[in-house]
């Protein structure tokens, strides 16, 4: 309520006015969804977050954070296999006292009940901040009404469903994506695999066929390989992750292949179908490969289905993705959508800026529109890639005008101490002045290493500006200050 007092001639008058928090309903509790709804309750809105499985969603509960505390295990597991390069070894008495090296054994049981306890901690820390900040959470399945009110179903405890309709001024749609699925390679969650289905297995798979060599592929393909598995896979291109930076994917390949790994390029899976003890993977030339399991990384479609989108006049790509601007903003003006139901970079990073920003443009904060050629991305191989900014291709075909200088890991001195022999740091910079406009580096803990680059694409530093930074010696991060110095510009 609020008082205040004018002249009416020689009266004075009080105007009583009522004012009304604003509304925010969010449709979906992973990372778009919940910074949304933190974002909303920080500036005083009337948050209220619809969430069907858990909040986090499947970025938290089934994808980003099983699948990097799996890959986590795969990297002890290789740093114990690499010890031996450090002089470090390790043996077991056997008969008579004599030395014995053991096998490294993985309980893979043991693995994925850590890992999903790690996924439902993080999802109920979330859900604790959400209620901390005052956040109405409503579990259950949500669909637009209109462009104003979400309406929510739940099963009741013995039969039917409960209908709940939530009003809003704002409403944010963060409703995920799922793993896409081939008729001819149905999942049966024993032995033909979703990447949210490996978490029940009981044992390192003996075999193991992956199907597409994406990012998601490529990481499983990576872990699975490490953990002990022998592993086939299957890329219908020319050579693992397409669309990546061309440098990066062939030393990953190359690694792959050096490890074991049987790659299989410009091959494709016509079907894949289960076995007595296994599957077979029939390819489009009619050759066949046998193994005891398959994952199915062919993509992801959005889960936009039946919530009410078409009713509320809100446009969608062909492929179900809703279309949004650069502040997630939909067509229709009061309604936001983020993440990979949305047709910008499915990144969870992605999501939660989309999450944030759809929520301060509607409530007339300060806000910056994304700039997708600042993000930062990651594949968590072994070892990584981090890339940002504009890409050598790019630059090669003349959509963007740069010099690029490339510094293989292995004159770094800290590379050498770790035994590290793949790798590089690669830079790009605009032509005159210098400016960093992207970066790709290919290392351990490159998701760590990529961020002086990620500040200097943002901020427009020039490779002078980041060569001046100091950096410790010996460090990883001394290849980003040295390939910088290289490509000094002379005044």
């Amino acid at each position: 309520m609020r008082i205040g007092a004018c002249a009416c001639g020689r009266m004075v008058c009080m105007a009583v006015e009522f004012e009304r928090k604003q509304r925010i309903a969010v449709l979906g509790g992973g990372p778009g969804g919940y910074e949304a709804a933190i974002a909303g309750a920080q500036l005083g809105a009337d948050v209220t977050l619809v969430e069907r499985s858990g909040v986090g969603g499947s970025a938290v509960i089934t994808d980003v954070v099983p699948s990097k505390s799996l890959i986590a295990t795969a990297e002890a597991t290789n740093s114990i296999a690499e010890a031996a390069d450090l002089g470090v070894q390790f043996y077991s008495r056997g008969d008579h006292g004599k030395p014995v090296r053991p096998e490294i054994a993985v309980n893979l049981a043991a693995v994925n009940k850590r890992l999903m306890g790690l996924a439902r901690q993080q999802s109920e820390d979330m859900r604790a901040e959400l209620v901390r900040a005052g956040v109405n959470i409503v579990n259950g399945e949500g669909r637009l009404d209109g462009d104003g009110a979400i309406i929510v179903s739940t099963a009741r405890g013995g039969s039917g469903t409960d209908f709940d309709r939530v009003e809003a001024d704002t409403i944010v749609i963060a409703v995920g994506a799922r793993p896409r699925v081939l008729p001819s390679a149905v999942p049966d969650g024993e032995r033909i695999l979703t990447w949210t289905q490996l978490y029940d297995l009981d044992a390192v798979p003996e075999h193991l066929i992956v199907v597409g060599s994406g990012v998601t592929g490529a990481e499983f393909a990576s872990a699975y390989t490490a953990l002990g598995s022998k592993v086939t896979l299957i890329s219908s291109r020319d050579q693992v992750l397409p669309g990546e930076d061309a440098d990066a994917a062939r030393v990953i390949e190359n690694v792959f292949k050096r490890n074991g790994m049987q790659v299989l390029s410009k091959s494709r899976a016509e079907s894949v179908v289960r076995t007595e003890n296994g599957v077979v993977a029939t390819l489009s030339d009619g050759r066949t490969v046998e193994g005891t399991h398959c994952l199915m990384a062919v993509g992801s479609i959005p889960n936009t289905t039946g919530i009410g989108l078409e009713e509320a006049g809100i446009q969608q790509t062909p492929s179900g993705h809703i279309r949004v601007n650069r502040v997630a903003r939909t067509s229709i003006p009061n309604i936001y959508a983020a993440g990979d139901c949305s047709d910008l970079l499915p990144l969870a990073s992605v999501a939660s800026m989309q999450g944030r920003t759809a929520v301060f443009h509607a409530m007339g904060d300060a806000v910056n529109p994304i700039e997708l050629r600042n993000v930062t991305s990651n594949i968590f191989t072994q070892p990584e890639i981090a890339t940002v900014g504009w890409n050598q291709k790019q630059i090669e075909d003349g959509i963007a005008q740069g010099d690029i200088y490339k510094l293989p890991l292995k004159s770094n001195p800290r590379a050498k101490m770790l035994g590290l022999r793949d790798g590089f740091v690669k830079l790009f910079a605009r032509t005159g002045s210098g400016t960093v406009i992207g970066g790709v580096i290919v290392a351990p803990r490159a998701s760590e290493l990529i961020f002086p680059l990620a500040l200097a694409v943002e901020h427009r530093l020039t490779v002078d500006q980041v060569a001046r930074a100091f950096t410790v010696y010996p460090s990883l991060s001394g290849s980003i200050s040295d390939a910088a110095r290289a490509m000094h510009i002379v005044l």
